[in-house]
């Protein structure tokens, strides 16, 4: 039967490797029907040609006593450089010696074939293995396409998750009537700070970025307010103050109420800044009074970027501050008592959280 030069190389290609001409032929007779076959007169002409492509073979049948270098050396080679994982390789041998098979095993040879060769014998074990690692191959590459699938739509989903909460978040501060570049700084600042500072020290890239995405939710609690205080452009009174403070507990509670919220490890983050963003290095914060060490490190962080956000740009009850006036009243304690290493960080990179603002926002 003959074949076309696509069919023969889908069939696949043998190399036979052995010194003795007689035993070439043999073996070429043998596979030629099934398999493109090669040949190689030694060890070294035999693993030059395996080194060189090693994908296009099937199976290698290695004879052991060889000139330039026997097979043993050339199974070694190919061993240390892991091809014997995906490439089945035979030794054909007269003399299978109960050391010589402890150690061609030991080394990962898939069979060793004594000679007289049988070839009825030999063709079956070696198109038995043949067929095994191709199975094996074409279940290796569809769990790799699945896998690859699957983390597409998994970053899809992420994709998804991040947007819609992007999308909660700005509108909440639209409704309040500011800019949605509101969230977007906060994300930013927050990152920056525990990315680049000692502050952020303990914390992996992944916590950094599960943290920045959850700080963009810290005021989501605020949809509960009603616009009349929200959006007024006076002082607040004492009773509407505290209406507006509970955009804290609410934030968090709706945020509890989200099941696929609670899936994503923003989560806890997440509830954790919307619940105490407001509270005081001092105690003196809301709602909950938090002193020091109790606050933790992102509400902290998220508390004092929504500081310096608001007090940097102009809100329906007040104008932007400059710059020089913003640091200082943060410096200053003015607007709530900062933890002192927190604020040590945040100076040290302030130089560079200031060009996310525009000179109209200044």
């Amino acid at each position: 039967m003959a074949f076309d030069s696509k069919e023969k190389m889908d069939r696949g290609t043998i190399l036979i490797v052995d010194d003795d001409d007689i035993n070439l032929a043999i073996l070429e007779n043998i596979f030629m029907p099934y398999y493109n076959v090669i040949t190689a007169g030694n060890g070294l002409e035999g693993l030059e040609k395996i080194m060189a492509d090693p994908e296009r073979l099937c199976a290698v049948l290695l004879d052991v006593v060889m000139p330039e270098m026997n097979g043993m050396e050339v199974l070694k080679r190919l061993h240390t450089n892991e091809l014997l994982r995906q490439l089945p390789v035979f030794l054909i041998t007269a003399e299978a010696s109960d050391d010589l098979l402890e150690k061609a095993y030991s080394l990962g040879v898939m069979d060793v074939i004594g000679k007289p060769i049988i070839p009825y014998v030999v063709l079956r074990r070696v198109q038995s293995v043949i067929e095994l690692f191709r199975a094996r191959k074409r279940l290796s590459s569809k769990v790799k396409d699945q896998q690859a699938r699957l983390l597409e739509q998994a970053q899809q989903i992420i994709q998804l998750n991040q947007g819609m909460i992007e999308a909660l978040a700005t509108a909440i501060e639209f409704r309040s009537e500011e800019s949605g570049g509101h969230v977007r700084r906060i994300h930013d600042i927050t990152k920056h700070i525990l990315s680049e500072t000692e502050f952020g020290k303990g914390l992996n890239d992944r916590e950094i970025q599960e943290i920045a995405l959850a700080s963009i939710l810290h005021d989501v609690g605020k949809i509960a307010v009603p616009d009349a205080i929200l959006n007024k452009p006076g002082k607040l009174t004492k009773e509407e103050f505290e209406i507006m403070k509970t955009h804290t507990v609410q934030g968090a509670a709706l945020l509890n109420k989200i099941p696929q919220l609670k899936s994503q490890d923003a989560y806890i983050y997440a509830t954790d800044i919307a619940r105490h963003h407001h509270e005081r290095w001092d105690g003196r914060g809301y709602p909950d009074g938090l002193r020091g060490s109790e606050i933790s490190p992102w509400a902290q962080v998220v508390s004092l970027a929504d500081v310096y956000d608001a007090l940097s740009c102009k809100r329906v009850y007040k104008d932007a501050f400059p710059r020089e006036k913003v640091l200082d009243m943060i410096r200053n304690g003015e607007c709530g008592v900062f933890n002192p290493k927190l604020l040590d960080c945040f100076f040290s990179v302030e130089d560079e959280l200031s060009k996310l603002y525009r000179k109209d926002e200044l």
